[in-house]
């Protein structure tokens, strides 16, 4: 028996990180809540520009298939608090929640310099 699922569906999940994630972080372990994401594991955060299309999001064809929500590069924001870059985390500082976390490529990061996140992607297959 065939899966479908039309892409606003999968745009749904996608629309609520790009409409209410306004902090990236950079983090020293993977965060499992708001207050991990912000501040217990936080190396380095900046804001981000809410809304695909608004600058900092934009919701697209899946790679291989689905929907993918491109996060854009955040360039040399700075580091707070020195330790090695394992994960980064979209949050919602309104309603202090963790939207998404993914791992980075490990960064030794050092307070007072500056970080860049290059842009990554957040995909959903289409159901198989």
């Amino acid at each position: 028996m065939g899966k479908t699922a039309h892409n606003d569906v999968l745009d749904a999940m996608l629309d609520y990180i790009a409409d209410n994630g306004d902090i990236l972080t950079a983090c020293s372990t993977e965060p499992t809540t708001y207050a991990e994401a912000t501040a217990t594991y936080k190396l380095a955060d900046t804001t981000l520009t809410k809304g695909d299309g608004n600058g900092d999001y934009t919701i697209a064809e899946g790679d291989a298939s689905g929907r993918k929500l491109t996060v854009a590069e955040q360039a040399n924001f700075d580091v707070d608090t020195s330790g090695t870059a394992q994960h980064v985390a979209i949050c919602d500082s309104v309603n202090s929640k963790l939207l998404y976390v993914t791992t980075c490529t490990g960064q030794a990061l050092t307070s007072g310099n500056k970080v860049t996140v290059p842009a990554f992607d957040i995909e959903i297959a289409d159901p198989a």
